[in-house]
Order: C-alpha cells, then sequence, then structure tokens
C-alpha cells in the first residue's frame, strides 16, 4: 500500500505510517499540482491538511486510490461529490482539536469580559490606565450555546465551574443528552433573549449561514458578548460591527471569519471592543500532535480493512457498532444480492423495510450493503459502501427506506423489494437466528421459505402436483450436483410451489435449460451467493 502525505502533519503520525508492514510512505510537500497528478498515479491513500486541493481532475488520476484522510476539521479542498462518485472515503480528524478549540473559545469568552487584550495593549504603549479597562464577571451570567457537538459541550463543561447558567440551542440535541451534561435545551430565540453570552458551535450549511444576523441581534439582550471559533459565516459580520458600534453588543471574538485571511481594511480590525485571532483554533501542540496521529490511524483502518471513522461521504461505523452490525451487514448484502438476480434488469425502486431491534440502530450502514449487494454484478467491484447510493440513483433507480413498527413472527426481520415500473416486484426477506446470527432467508416473494442465503440457490416454482421434487433430483444427480437442502412452500394443494435448493456447485446449463422446458416449471433461476 503507498501512501502519499501531501501536506505537513506531526512526525507521530508519519512514524505511525511508517511503522504498519507493507506500507510505502511518500512526503511530498508543497507540490505542484502537475506533479500531483502524477505522484497520485499508484496511491491507496492521502493524507492532507488544508494546503493540497483534492480535485476531481486529481481523483480521476489516482484509480487506485480508496481514500483521502484530512488531519483537521473542514474538507474544503476536498471534492467530496466527486470521491464519493469513484468510491473513495473522505475522512476528516474532528476530535483531534476539541480541547483546543474548547480551550480557545473559553480564552475569548474571558477576554470578552475582561478587556486583558486591550489592557496589555496600553500597558507596552507606556500607559497605566486602570479606569478604561474595567469588565465583568462569569459568575451567575448565562452562556447560551448554538450547537451541543464535542466542542460545545467541552465549552459548557468549563462554564459550569465558573459559575454559569448553560443554555443550548441545538436542534438534534437529545432531551436526555442535554440532561445528561447539565445544560438547558431551548429554541435559538430563548437563548439570544436570555444569554449574557454567546458562543457558536455549528458546522456551516444553508441552514447555519448566516444565522446570527441583523434580525437575531435585534432578540438579543442588549450588552451581549458573541464568540465564533467555529466557522466564518455563521455570524455576518456586517450585522456585528454594526450591532458593536450601536452597543447593541458589548464585545466579541472572533477566530474565524467570512474570508480569510481577514482583509487588511476589514472594520472589525478597527473596532476596540473585539478581540482577534488568525484561526488558531487547533494551533497548540497536542492538537496537531493528535490530528497526526489520528487522521494516521483512520487511513490505516481503512486500508487493513478495518472500521471506518469519522468518514463525511458514508456512515462511521468503529469497532463497537461494526460488532452489533456486522451480521446485518453480510444479510443485507446477500439480500440485495439475491433479489438483483431474481429480478427483471429494469427496476424502478428499491424498498428496503426493517422491523423490530434493527429499526432502534443507525441502518444506514446497512442499507449501503443492501444497495451494495444489488449492484455488485450490475457494476462489478467498483462499486462500494461509499457510492453505492450514487451509482443506484444514477441508474434511475429509486432508494426508498421504511422502518416498520408493524409485528413480526421474529426479533428482527429486513426485506429488500425490487419494484418494476409497473408494479411488479421481487422480493427476499431474511433475519439472523441463533448465537451466531447467522443469516437465513424466511421469505421469497411473500413466500414463507427457511434456508441459509450462501453458496449456490436454486430456486424454481412450479404446479404443484407430484413427482417434480423427484425430477429436480435426478436432474441434479445426473448433472452431480449435491442437493445440500430444501425448503418447500405452497400456497394451497394443487395450486402454487416454490422451492428453495441450497446446492454445492453449480448445475450446468443443459440441465437447467431441461428444468425450464419442464411443464410443470413456470420459472427457475440459479442465485450466486
Amino acid at each position: 500500500m503507498k501512501i502519499l502525505v501531501a501536506d505537513k502533519i506531526s512526525p507521530s503520525g508519519v512514524a505511525y505510517f511508517r511503522r504498519q508492514p507493507g506500507f510505502e510512505v511518500i512526503e511530498a510537500y508543497n507540490t505542484p499540482p502537475a506533479k500531483l497528478l502524477e505522484l497520485v498515479r499508484d496511491v491507496h491513500a492521502i493524507a492532507v491538511r488544508s494546503e493540497t486541493k483534492i480535485t476531481a481532475e486529481v481523483l480521476a488520476a489516482a484509480p487506485l486510490l480508496k481514500v483521502v484522510g484530512r488531519a483537521g476539521v473542514g474538507v474544503d479542498n476536498v471534492d467530496v461529490d466527486a470521491a464519493t462518485e469513484r468510491g473513495v472515503i473522505v475522512m476528516n480528524t474532528p476530535s483531534g482539536n476539541t480541547i483546543a478549540t474548547a480551550e480557545l473559545t473559553f480564552t475569548h469568552i474571558l477576554c470578552g469580559a475582561r478587556p486583558v487584550p486591550q489592557a496589555a495593549a496600553s500597558m507596552r504603549a507606556g500607559q497605566w490606565d486602570r479606569k478604561s479597562f474595567s469588565g465583568i464577571e462569569l459568575f451567575r451570567k448565562t452562556l447560551g450555546i448554538v450547537g451541543l457537538g464535542r466542542i460545545g459541550a467541552e465549552v459548557a463543561k468549563r462554564a459550569q465551574a465558573f459559575g454559569m447558567r448553560v443554555l443550548a440551542y441545538d436542534p438534534y440535541l437529545a432531551p436526555a443528552r442535554a440532561k445528561a451534561i447539565q445544560v438547558e435545551a431551548v429554541t435559538l430565540d430563548d437563548l439570544l433573549a436570555q444569554a449574557d453570552y454567546i458562543t457558536v458551535h455549528m458546522p456551516l450549511t444553508d441552514a447555519t449561514h448566516y444565522m446570527i444576523d441583523e434580525a437575531a441581534f435585534a432578540k438579543a439582550k442588549p450588552g451581549l458578548r458573541i464568540f465564533n471559533c467555529a466557522r466564518g459565516g455563521i455570524i455576518k459580520e456586517a450585522a456585528l460591527i454594526a450591532a458593536l458600534k450601536s452597543g447593541r453588543v458589548a464585545a466579541a471574538g472572533l477566530d474565524v471569519f467570512e474570508d480569510e485571511p481577514l482583509a487588511k481594511e476589514s472594520e472589525l480590525r478597527t473596532l476596540p471592543n473585539v478581540t482577534l485571532t488568525p484561526h488558531l483554533g487547533a494551533s497548540t501542540a497536542e492538537a496537531q500532535d493528535a490530528v497526526g496521529v489520528e487522521v494516521a490511524e483512520q487511513i490505516t483502518d481503512v486500508l487493513n480493512g478495518g472500521v471506518i471513522r469519522n468518514a463525511v461521504n458514508m456512515p462511521t461505523i468503529d469497532a463497537a457498532a461494526l460488532k452489533i452490525l456486522g451480521p446485518y451487514l453480510e444479510l443485507g448484502a446477500k439480500l440485495g444480492t439475491l433479489v438483483q438476480q431474481i429480478s427483471p434488469a429494469q427496476v424502478a425502486t428499491l424498498r428496503i423495510t426493517y422491523w423490530g431491534k434493527i429499526v432502534d440502530l443507525d441502518a444506514d450502514a446497512v442499507t449501503r450493503s443492501i444497495m451494495r449487494g444489488y449492484l455488485r454484478r450490475i457494476s462489478g467491484e467498483a462499486v462500494n459502501f461509499v457510492n453505492a447510493p450514487f451509482t443506484l440513483e444514477r441508474l434511475g433507480v429509486k432508494a426508498e427506506i421504511i422502518k416498520s413498527t408493524g409485528e413480526t413472527d421474529y426479533a428482527e426481520l429486513i426485506q429488500v423489494e425490487a419494484v418494476a415500473a409497473d408494479g411488479t416486484s421481487r422480493s427476499a426477506t431474511g433475519t439472523l437466528i441463533g448465537k451466531a446470527n447467522s443469516p437465513r432467508l424466511v421469505a421469497l416473494n411473500g413466500r414463507e421459505v427457511e434456508a441459509a442465503p450462501s453458496g449456490a440457490l436454486l430456486i424454481y416454482e412450479n404446479h404443484d402436483e407430484p413427482g417434480i421434487i423427484g425430477m429436480v433430483g435426478t436432474l441434479m444427480g445426473r448433472d452431480e450436483v449435491n442437493i445440500a437442502a430444501m425448503s418447500l412452500s405452497r400456497n394451497n394443494a394443487g395450486g402454487t410451489a416454490l422451492c428453495v435448493l441450497n446446492l454445492d456447485s453449480q448445475p450446468s446449463e443443459k440441465v437447467l435449460k431441461e428444468l425450464t422446458s419442464h411443464r410443470a416449471i413456470k420459472q427457475a433461476v440459479v442465485v450466486n451467493l
């Protein structure tokens, strides 16, 4: 495996790569774009920070590439859509700088309460001005945290240590989580109205862009102090400048900006009640070392076929989740592959329904495993967990996911159904059985069966009449194909029967042709799992 370290990460991270058997590490910093296209031709992984741009052109030039790892949070320098289309995992390292960013945030909060930077500047100018730099205390004040992820939660802990009341606005914050970390979950309007201090810790998205704007400042408590060490653009800078000038906002601290680097002529540089830092959130020795090692560990896990963590274009599967979801992933892949082989080529909808215990799990990875199984014989080995949804969409197949609360005879159940444009469908339903959580096929096209989804399956439907099972057995015997197991289902005596045979080997085309030409056989197919 060849790993390209395109930007300078910590020596500990590079050393971690070099300790892995079978890894070849290339360190190529500040590489010109043309040279980069040459270097990536035979690499399996690329580690970057923010300098190197992993464009669609770079991705197209790297046919062996499996993963791009960003030592840091943002992935703005990686074309994630192009990577996803090519099945390349894109990962970041969001936890490595958590403490560093939380501590910087609280440094800004303290500087917003006590104007230490301004007082220090006056001292350097030879002054002794005690009256101009009076501040306020944090004790018994209210801090509003917008976004209670890892960093927001760490800021909350520090605020509570200072005796502050902590409010939190986060649309995804579960009440149990808020209670566990002793914060009050409120609406954004309530937070604006009550908070003496506000700090934002949201990602920059269409929904969060300019979340704090003129309207928000109008709703805010007069004398607010506000801070942003997350992403520029969450707070509208023009609105902040106006609020600072009017006194609506008493102080602000910013580590991030709408455009970086901050323009020399920016009015923010001239305001006396603003503390500015040049995007230092992760700039500690510990954080730099941590993200370098973290990205090396994550890339190594992917290349060695292990767990996938912090992927931005597929669900994260850590060791604990993989232990739980592993059997479902196998079952889902087999059901997807089976359904594709018994369905017509043109399918309009792939409907996936979950029942039972799996409904309460994060089944996104299982869904992707089903899609990958369905596409495996269509798109080959190029399809993987990352690009399976994209590939399915490109084929014009709509994915429909249902989590059912209906009753079943099983503790958990997965059904995969391929629906054609005319409404006809083919389906396979499976569950896990025994202490080993072995995959088991329990229904086929709505008919109850009981079969292990492995190896070669002969599935045939016939008019229910005497002698069919014997005839099929004779054909298989003549072809020297051993029948390992059999499951038979029929709707009523003399009606239609469905049979699933587990075979030890693949029957010949000649025997299959003889089978399908029998007057009682309505259809027959061999499925390879």
